[in-house]
């Protein structure tokens, strides 16, 4: 990629910004758009889950793919083509006549998705090749989420009570036109010097372990053991052929030696952790606000306004604090607050009054908005520059593993929590276990996030960097 100018440079942060906006604004909407989704489809608990976990599903199965298919055959031919499936997909889901359909045509949104987001970051990673900027491009690409947060609730609830929920679909139509018009125009097309070849077997494997997996947890409540078992025993021989089948392709889809640093293995813990507290967090606050308090979508993206409000707020400050002082303080920030917000839900029932649960919403989003730009940072900036692609692609599946599990797991919490019981009635009770969850995997964050952020951990990156660039050290001695 050429050097490009500071304008230049900003203009395609702002265009893969673009990307990231659509995303997320349409998974912060679709929460709020829920309960009016279940009632006008007839749907269960779990159909409600596989709306959410069938986009995060394929995203998490497809970003390694997509990936080092970008640093392959081009990040710009691949960013642009994942613009025309999202809002393809997005047209088709506001056409959904039935609970099946929006499930599939959410599939083939989420093969855009994971056409954009690593391929997006993979290219900010390549545009701005200083420490000190990249951390503060990654706190701005972090504070799109927080607009996202901020906005998907109001957005989504104002189109949900006037115009009806398929209309939450449509918001993406503009912005992803309008991203793939100036990406055509200013974005330069980039690719790795030398990108892994595809890995096929790699990619059905991990399809089954994650499909599977979810399946298992999602049907728990309501499907015989026996069923559940076949799924759980496909998704551990998934895992298990995945660990024994990787280190034996020269190229695999999964380089597993980038395991060996700790502070990217810390930095996968943590996102699949804070993802999932942010999937369940979302779910369980949706299905309160609106189902049992009896609100509209849009009093209800009202009441979580404060928790997007502190995610906008901190991620910026959490993006400079990385670049100035490395990413522990945020990680041990972020870890704390979704903890104390987790137990506050768990042990005194925050939700029950108006001024804790507000309070549990300010500091699950102080705690989220800390998290983002550490776990971006410390898993491209400890990898050669050249597999940008496939790294950033590994933290972003991690992110969407998370809130696949989150969801999954939570659901299935609740659903076994309440039961044949009144569901207004019961749900407190109900989601306490969920509640805990979210607080464990805040504290999962904490811990984690303390220990692969010393000094110890930062040297295994060092050593992991020198061992993955020596093959490319190598090519271009001989080349030469």
């Amino acid at each position: 990629m050429p050097e490009l100018s500071p304008r230049r440079r900003q203009l395609v942060l702002a265009i893969c910004c673009m990307s990231l906006l659509i995303v997320s604004l349409d998974n912060t909407v679709l929460n709020v758009a829920l309960p009016s989704m279940q009632k006008d489809l007839h749907a269960s608990l779990a159909g409600m889950q596989w709306t959410i976990d069938a986009y995060t599903l394929v995203l998490a199965a497809l970003l390694m793919l997509a990936g080092s298919t970008a640093d392959r055959i081009g990040r710009r031919k691949v960013f642009m083509a994942g613009l025309v499936v999202f809002t393809v997909g997005s047209v088709l889901c506001s056409l959904a006549p039935n609970l099946e359909s929006l499930v599939a045509f959410r599939m083939i949104q989420a093969v855009g998705g994971s056409m954009l987001n690593p391929v997006a970051m993979s290219i900010i990673t390549n545009t701005f090749t200083d420490p000190r900027e990249r951390a503060r491009a990654i706190g701005v690409w972090g504070a799109v989420v927080g607009i996202s947060m901020a906005a998907g609730p109001l957005v989504g609830g104002l189109l949900v009570d006037s115009v009806g929920w398929r209309s939450i679909f449509w918001v993406n139509l503009p912005v992803g036109l309008a991203a793939l018009l100036l990406t055509l125009r200013y974005v330069p097309e980039s690719r790795a010097p030398k990108a892994r070849r595809p890995d096929p077997v790699g990619q059905l494997l991990v399809i089954a372990l994650l499909g599977s997996l979810t399946y298992a947890i999602i049907e728990a409540p309501s499907s015989g053991a026996g069923k559940i078992l076949v799924f759980g025993g496909i998704a551990l021989a998934a895992l298990v052929t995945l660990l024994w089948y990787e280190p034996r392709r020269d190229e695999p889809l999964i380089d597993l030696r980038f395991f060996r640093s700790a502070p990217f293995s810390g930095a996968t813990v943590v996102a699949v952790s804070a993802f999932a507290a942010l999937g369940g967090f979302l779910f369980l606050s949706t299905l309160y606000l609106q189902n049992v308090r009896g609100l509209s979508a849009l009093d209800a993206g009202l009441w979580m306004l404060p928790m997007a409000a502190m995610t906008f707020v901190c991620a910026p400050l959490s993006g400079r604090l990385v670049g100035n002082r490395g990413p522990r303080l945020s990680l041990l920030v972020a870890g704390t607050a979704m903890t104390v917000s987790g137990v506050l839900f768990a042990a005194l029932e925050a939700e029950t009054a108006n001024v804790t649960l507000v309070i549990g919403y300010v500091l699950f989003g102080l705690g989220f908005g800390f998290v983002n730009a550490p776990i971006t940072n410390t898993a491209v900036s400890g990898m050669p520059r050249a597999q940008a692609g496939v790294a950033a692609a590994v933290a972003s599946t991690s992110r969407q593993i998370g809130q696949t599990l989150g969801v999954a797991v939570i659901g299935a919490v609740l659903a076994s929590g309440v039961g044949t019981s009144s569901y207004r009635g019961a749900f407190v009770s109900a989601a306490r276990p969920a509640w805990w969850i979210i607080a464990a995997c805040g504290l999962s964050v904490l811990v984690v996030g303390a220990v692969s952020s010393g000094r110890w951990a930062r040297r295994t990156a060092e050593r992991t960097a020198n061992r993955l660039s020596a093959p490319e050290v190598q090519e271009s001695a001989k080349a030469a």
